[in-house]
């Protein structure tokens, strides 16, 4: 008759075994949920630092049309498409 090899009778090795399946699998913060919340974190980081970068360049719009009367009036021309009384505004767009 074989005998019964020493590491599944050891109740030590059985269950850190037994430990280490459940932690990586089976627990609710495990190795591949963690992995992919990292993932996540790191995503939202870099969108934190491109929205950062974002509303300074706006702070900086908004004081030099608030400074500058020509500034405002570029403004309101690109974006509202806005236009004297006695001028024709032709909208050019690129091919894609």
């Amino acid at each position: 008759m074989k005998k019964i090899p020493f590491y599944l009778t050891n109740k030590y090795i059985l269950s850190i075994t037994f430990f280490i399946v459940w932690m990586l699998f089976f627990d609710q913060k495990d190795f591949f949920s963690t992995l992919e919340r990292r993932n996540e974190l790191r995503e939202l980081k870099h969108k934190n630092e491109y929205y950062l970068k974002e509303i300074e360049k706006s702070k900086k719009e908004l004081i030099d049309i608030q400074s500058n009367s020509a500034a405002l009036e570029k403004f309101a021309r690109e974006y509202y498409m806005l236009k004297k009384d006695n001028e024709d505004i032709f909208i050019v767009e690129e091919a894609k």
